[in-house]
């Protein structure tokens, strides 16, 4: 079932701090891996969130790969995100403080496909073309690794 899902069964929709990572998935062509996510109809980075024992790398590995069908050759840390601005209340009510570990990764392997248990449609997209309807934790994500990152290194 999961940790959080444990968890919910005895704080119900309480928030909770959730630790997990995200992974910016990038392609050959400089594009961006999105999955469009079930739960808010909105474009969202592929991750998720720590089972008990793992460390936020191995969160990342299992992630992508649960979630894109891709493995990592290479995983770069980018920075951690907290605070309230992680702060995110799922449409179904229940309410987060996310702490994210957003990795980088431009060499992988594997078949591109995705969980349809947590997504309508997954694919790539140009840094400058993003989808406008965004999922709020990422949005803030993406700004950063946009305007930080891809201009530092122009």
């Amino acid at each position: 079932m999961g940790y959080i899902m444990d968890l919910r069964q005895d704080v119900g929709t309480k928030p909770l701090i959730m630790v997990g990572a995200s992974v910016l998935i990038i392609n050959e062509n400089n594009e961006l891996l999105l999955q469009l996510r079930k739960d808010n109809e909105c474009w969202g980075l592929i991750g998720g969130s720590m089972e008990l024992g793992e460390s936020l790398e191995e969160v990342a590995i299992r992630e992508m790969y649960e979630e894109s069908g891709l493995t990592p050759n290479d995983l770069e840390l980018l920075k951690v995100f907290s605070g309230q601005a992680f702060y995110y209340q799922y449409p179904h009510g229940d309410e987060v403080f996310n702490v994210v570990a957003a990795y980088e990764c431009r060499s992988f392997t594997g078949d591109l496909k995705f969980d349809v248990e947590e997504a309508i449609a997954i694919d790539f997209f140009p840094l400058h073309q993003l989808p406008k309807r965004m999922s709020p934790p990422d949005q803030q994500i993406l700004d950063y690794y946009v305007n930080k990152v891809v201009k530092e290194n122009k």
